[in-house]
This record gives structure tokens, sequence and C-alpha cells, in this order.
């Protein structure tokens, strides 16, 4: 793990080993057709909502279009092999979350590609928080009397999650292995049939979105009893974070943009500036405000230690739960 963490957090700095002539042409005239914008997840989710808003500023800006293309499955595994696969040239992009760095993980062994070699980073977007909510037939309204419920009941509380390996999934198993809890966990196909069968009371607890869930908890059909960021959220200033009960705990979602390794540093940068240039927009800002997210502007290499970072926490996570690919 060591030589593909080194080699993905240089790789825009060892593009720029390369000829340089062709590449700052190649990045003058960049880009001169559309570019195709992977999604790996389904239309409507927070990850496309992203890709559809920083497409469109990034068409605006460069003068071509930026083509959403969801390509879900596979744990976002499909998506990514077909960036892995593309042309190094700067017109087929990818969008990124945490499942990319839980997967190399959660699906060690299995796949044809490595995200830390294969992948080169380009620039981060956005981090989002989640929210620890319960089913109101769960007789708590603290984090910490959740904790003593479960411990008084172990086996006997589930725990949604919109999927094996997705952002409320691993917030979940590192909130029971932190903790000693034995919560059994119930994958969906999808925060939404999770939130369903949560508020039918199937389901008892869940690690969500905290704008996906704020709704129902403002309309009491849910209890919010902290958010997992490591400080408190703006959309509910009034919950604690679970790190106030369970120091040291932080987990949040993310998302970015990466290229196939081998991307010219000049095309990478221009990338980069540009999407720095929409996160400082009034109105990007303003619209990532509303996903409860905090933006995560800077360079190629800073968003790079990130996914590097976030991969080895995940790894560790995932092999302490012992959880597997579905």
């Amino acid at each position: 793990m060591k030589l593909p963490r080194r080699q993905f957090l240089h790789l825009a700095a060892g593009a720029a080993a390369l000829p340089a002539v062709s590449h700052i042409a190649g990045a003058q005239s960049y880009p001169s057709r559309p570019v195709r914008y992977i999604v790996s997840a389904p239309p409507g989710g927070a990850q496309d909502i992203l890709a559809r808003l920083m497409g469109q500023w990034l068409s605006e800006r460069l003068g071509q279009p930026f083509v959403v293309e969801n390509r879900p499955g596979g744990g976002t595994n499909i998506g990514t092999e077909m960036v892995v696969r593309a042309p190094p040239d700067g017109y087929t992009i990818l969008s990124v979350g945490l499942p990319a760095a839980a997967n190399a993980t959660l699906y060690e062994g299995k796949l044809s590609f490595n995200f830390l070699r294969d992948i080169a980073p380009v620039a981060g977007i956005i981090r989002v928080g989640l929210v620890v909510v319960v089913h109101p037939s769960i007789p708590v309204n603290t984090l910490a009397g959740l904790i003593a419920y479960t411990k008084a009941n172990p086996g006997k509380v589930n725990m949604a999650s919109a999927g094996n390996g997705t952002t409320p999934h691993m917030a979940g198993e590192m909130f029971k292995s932190m903790t000693g809890v034995d919560i059994v966990h119930v994958p969906y196909r999808g925060e939404a049939p999770a939130v369903t069968d949560l508020l039918g009371g199937q389901v008892q607890v869940m690690f969500g979105s905290e704008t996906v869930l704020l709704e129902q908890i403002s309309a009491g059909k849910l209890r919010a009893l902290a958010v997992t960021t490591a400080n408190r959220s703006e959309l509910l200033p009034d919950l604690p974070t679970v790190g106030d009960f369970v120091p040291g705990y932080e987990a949040s979602g993310w998302f970015g943009v990466c290229a196939p390794a081998g991307t010219p540093a000049e095309i990478i940068d221009k990338l980069n500036n540009e999407i720095n240039s929409g996160l400082a927009d009034s109105k990007i800002k303003a619209r990532l405000a509303d996903l409860g997210g905090s933006v995560l502007a800077g360079p190629p290499a800073a968003f790079g230690k990130l996914v590097a970072d976030e991969t080895e926490k995940w790894g560790k996570v995932i092999r302490a739960a012992n959880i597997k690919a579905e």
C-alpha cells in the first residue's frame, strides 16, 4: 500500500517531468471537444448533483460541454474502471467520493485496477457530514443513551445504510468499533429505501445525510442525536458531535474530481484552477451550503493526500469489522 500511496500523492507532480512543450500546447487548446464527466452513482443523489453543478461551471468557463454520464454499479467500481481505461488526455474525468477510498480494501484482490496507482487527483469539491438518527420507538434522546441502550440490548437494534461500503455504512461501522456496541447492519440499495424503512420502524438507527433527513427530523418523525463531523453542523447547530461522546471519532463524506493516471499536469492544473474558481463563486458556494457541506478548495496534491489518508483510515475500519463486499 505504501508504494501506490506515494505514487498517488505525486502523480500530478510527476507528470511535469514528461516532455513539456507538447503538453503546454495541448493544455492551451484544451478542451477542444466535449469532455466526459463520469459519475459512478445513479442520478439524483448528492454526487450527481455536484457533478452537474460543476460540469455546468466548467462548460461555461472552458467553452466545451462537460457531459455528465451516470455509470452506477459495482459499488462505484464500474464507473471508476471506465476512467482508468480511458486515454489520459483530459477528455474523461471522474467524480469520486469516499466509496472509492473504501473499495481499495473492501474489494481487495477483486479489482482490475489500483485506485491510488491508476487515478490522478484533480481537485476536491466538498466535504459533507452525516447525522445519527433513531426511530422514535427507541427510548433514547442522546448519543450516550443510544450507546447504553444498544449495550443493554446487543444484536436487537438494526442500523440502515445506503449500501455496503457507502459513507453511512462506514460511519456506522467506525461507531460500532469505537464504542463496542452490537448493532446489526442492514444495507439498502440507496439512501431513499433505507429512510423509508427507518420511518416505518423496520430499522431503528441510521447514519444519514443531513439534507436527506432534515425534513423528517424537523417533522419529529426521526430523532436526531449527533452529527459525525469534527465540528457542529450549520444545518443542525443544536446537535453535539459524535466526538463529544466518543473521543477521536470523525466521519464525513467527500467528493472531488480525478482523471486517468498519466493525464498531463498542465491539463490537471487547468481543471483544478477552474474548479477552485467555481468553489469561490457566490452562487456555487450557496448551493454547496444548501447541501450542508464545506468546500475542499486546494491544489491537486492536497486532494490526493485526502484520498490517500481516507483510503488508509477506512481500510483499518473495514479490516477491524471484517466487512466483505456484497
